[in-house]
């Protein structure tokens, strides 16, 4: 008799360090809408980062820094409704922790009172982690992001991987350090070199996990547009496309359009009937008889 399947278990800041202990990878993606988030718990992906990039992919922005606080509740609140498993983190929006310590606690709080969210991510360096602190303070966990922060990328002029000198590489460590001094459970690397996110894998107490910096960390973040190739405008060098949706829904949208324009579709297997009765008594009733005979000759006409 074969074994039961084993029911999974929600993850915890437990289970990510269980995995961290034990060589296993943690598995962590961002998403940002429910039908997303049913197949991701489903496949059991350890983290289901709500990231700011939705606001790119499902409501047009040019860059993360114009997404609102709303918008990242509003994808919070569908991920909540599409998982029971993996562990619900919200990437804090621009300008949400800046302000001060007391922002940072009050925008947190929300993001776990309104969407049940679990944890949060902040991103930015050694300047942040006070409010950071005041979040983890509060009782509410969070995961420090370091490198490439999108949020900075219009200041710093585009996308530049970071740590490739030993300087930079130096402030990298310093950014993590001063995250984990603050009682950050985790790290996340964006896109800085492998030799930063490999040094702070070995030496960190967190487990730390890499966007774009190798494959050295204790586990892998991803955009989940990135593996379907739908943000058309750019694929970063570090993202892996696993299947280009775009063709397939352009075929899709030029098959449905076309069936439309030829009268194709809707057909008759997709068509609601009255019987033969019903319909000459509603003809009868709305005095619609000449005008549905006209029609039917019309119809025959065509057919032959």
């Amino acid at each position: 008799m074969a074994d039961a399947p084993k029911k999974r278990k929600r993850v915890t800041i437990r289970t990510l360090n269980k995995k961290m202990r034990e060589g296993e990878q943690i598995v962590q993606m961002a998403i940002y809408d429910y039908r997303s988030a049913v197949i991701a718990d489903r496949q059991d992906i350890d983290i289901l980062c709500v990231s700011d990039t939705g606001g790119m992919i499902l409501f047009g922005h040019k860059s993360t820094v114009t997404v609102t606080f709303d918008e990242v509740m509003m994808m919070a609140k569908a991920i909540d409704r599409g998982s029971q498993y993996g562990m619900r983190m919200v990437d804090m929006p621009y300008w949400s922790f800046h302000v001060s310590a007391e922002q940072a606690v009050e925008n947190a709080g929300r993001f776990v009172h309104e969407a049940n969210a679990e944890v949060m991510k902040c991103e930015g360096n050694l300047h942040h982690a006070r409010n950071i602190e005041a979040i983890i303070k509060a009782g509410i966990p969070v995961q420090g992001h370091i490198g490439i922060t999108p949020m900075r990328i219009p200041q710093m002029g585009g996308f530049f991987a970071q740590g490739k000198t030993a300087d930079a590489a130096k402030r990298m460590v310093d950014d993590a350090q001063a995250f984990v001094d603050a009682g950050c459970f985790s790290i996340l690397c964006e896109v800085t070199s492998e030799e930063v996110c490999h040094y702070l894998t070995e030496t960190l107490p967190v487990p730390v996990i890499s966007l774009g910096a190798g494959n050295k960390g204790h586990g892998v973040h991803i955009i989940t547009s990135d593996l379907f190739k739908l943000w058309e405008e750019h694929v970063p060098r570090h993202s892996k496309v696993y299947t280009d949706l775009i063709p397939i829904m352009e075929d899709v949208f030029i098959r449905y359009r076309d069936e439309v324009r030829e009268h194709i579709y809707p057909g008759p297997e997709h068509t609601v009937y009255m019987s033969d009765e019903d319909v000459a008594q509603f003809a009868k009733d709305m005095k619609w008889e000449s005008k549905l005979a006209e029609l039917d000759k019309k119809k025959s006409k065509k057919k032959n």
